[in-house]
């Protein structure tokens, strides 16, 4: 059976260490799309006992109560490579089970320790995953989940910026082709092509030679009834339309190039109710957060990213020990390998890709709005790093900061911090002081 791993369920959160003291039994699943494979060992015995479990509500809730009549309802122990995806979301309402997820990538190198010859199966693959359970519990961690609406903002504000890179994705392919018959079209929207006025405005008049036989007055009509009421702007507008000339006179180009960006323009459409219901959503699940005081006040956070903030850092504020344990697992934090004289410091490439953005966009919009972000971002390029390198740096003190915020559930206080600095003396002061002079 072949099965399809997802990259984003590869990065599990940290959460609470196992202990196998009160567990009635351990099972390890390989899980697939249509069926998932599992090896159960209970708690005092030697016999691994192997099934499978068909990828269906009916079949997975036979088998979790099964487990529950068989062991009594006792806490029932299952390590999978999951932390999102159907299996998982259909075991989390079993209240018996400890969920355990284990990141692949770690199984993958266990597996080719106890088998060196590189040999792989679905059943195989669980025994291991039972192997690694119940031989080092004490490196897995027993998946505690936020609440429903901490983790339905996370998963909106997750799609939302795929509906905003598609539409991105829609825009840059509509310009190429506007660029090879109607390139004026650009210019009179001020490259802003996914606005609704001008994907209206593609509709009405597809062609250079169709808006140019329009009259002035039915283009005014046109741009009040979008709410563009600026003379200066319209009159602009008319003249740029007036004096334009054809890029092309070619039937061929112009009808193929213009049949699909009409095309683009139906797919952009169809992208902006969707993309503005999510929004709506996720702006009402700040207004009922007790938290999101804590991460809309931050500057350079807005709309936008605050809420990403705060699904990032959850509900559950036993789950990060410390603000480094979630710099290193967001991906901010460099990856050090030292052996003799041999030092490399490198980028973590094995994370969670949107929680790494999250916190990367925030550092990066922080240094227009704060000033000691600027001038920690200037002292890491003056000391010779990258544009993204002291992006990164300064994302983990961002992250240090709001850490601090969100265990103590105190709002950030910029004047506060900058005492803070000055009290520790640090070196970014020299960049705050030459920028503010």
């Amino acid at each position: 059976m072949t099965q399809q791993k997802n990259s984003r369920h590869t990065s599990i959160p940290p959460a609470s260490q196992l202990s196998l003291d009160t567990i009635a039994a351990c099972v390890g699943l390989d899980w697939g799309d249509t069926l998932h494979f599992g090896a159960l060992l209970p708690a005092g015995s030697k016999q691994i006992e192997s099934f499978t479990v068909p990828q269906t509500p009916e079949a997975i809730d036979d088998w979790a109560n099964a487990l529950r009549e068989r062991f009594g309802g006792r806490p029932v122990a299952v390590c999978l490579e999951q932390s999102r995806g159907p299996l998982i979301y259909a075991l989390l309402r079993f209240d018996f089970l400890i969920l355990c997820p284990i990141n692949p990538k770690q199984l993958a190198r266990y597996r080719d320790a106890v088998r060196p010859s590189g040999s792989k199966d679905d059943p195989g693959d669980a025994a291991i995953i039972l192997d690694f359970l119940v031989k080092h519990p004490d490196r897995i961690r027993v998946w505690n989940p936020d609440r429903a609406d901490v983790r339905l903002l996370g998963q909106l504000t997750e799609m939302r910026r795929t509906l905003v890179d598609q539409r991105v994705a829609l825009s840059n392919s509509l310009k190429s082709h506007l660029k090879h018959f109607f390139p004026q079209a650009i210019a009179l929207f001020d490259d802003d092509i996914t606005a609704a006025i001008a994907c209206a405005f593609l509709k009405r008049w597809p062609t250079l030679d169709k808006l140019q036989r329009a009259r002035p007055q039915t283009l005014r009509k046109f741009f009040y009834g979008h709410r563009c009421r600026s003379e200066q702007k319209l009159q602009a507008r008319l003249e740029l339309i007036a004096a334009a000339k054809p890029l092309t006179t070619d039937p061929a180009v112009i009808e193929a190039h213009c049949l699909m960006a009409q095309a683009l323009i139906a797919q952009l459409d169809s992208l902006r109710r969707p993309q503005a219901t999510i929004e709506m959503r996720i702006g009402e699940l700040m207004e009922q957060n007790e938290d999101a005081k804590l991460f809309q006040e931050l500057p350079g956070a807005g709309v936008a990213l605050a809420p990403r903030l705060l699904a990032a850092f959850g509900s559950d504020r036993e789950r990060y020990q410390s603000a480094d344990e979630l710099a290193c697992y967001c991906g901010e934090a460099p990856v050090t390998k030292q052996s003799g004289k041999m030092r490399i410091v490198h980028f973590r490439w094995s994370c969670p890709k949107f929680l790494r953005q999250t916190f990367h966009e925030f550092a990066w919009c922080s240094t227009r709005y704060c000033d000691w972000a600027r001038a920690y971002y200037d002292m890491k390029k003056s000391q010779g790093k990258s544009h993204h390198q002291a992006v990164r740096a300064l994302a983990v003190r961002w992250i240090r900061i709001l850490f601090r915020c969100w265990k103590t559930n105190r709002p950030y206080d910029e004047t506060r911090y900058i005492e803070s600095l000055k009290k520790r003396n640090s070196p970014c002061l020299n960049c705050l002081n030459t920028n503010a002079a």
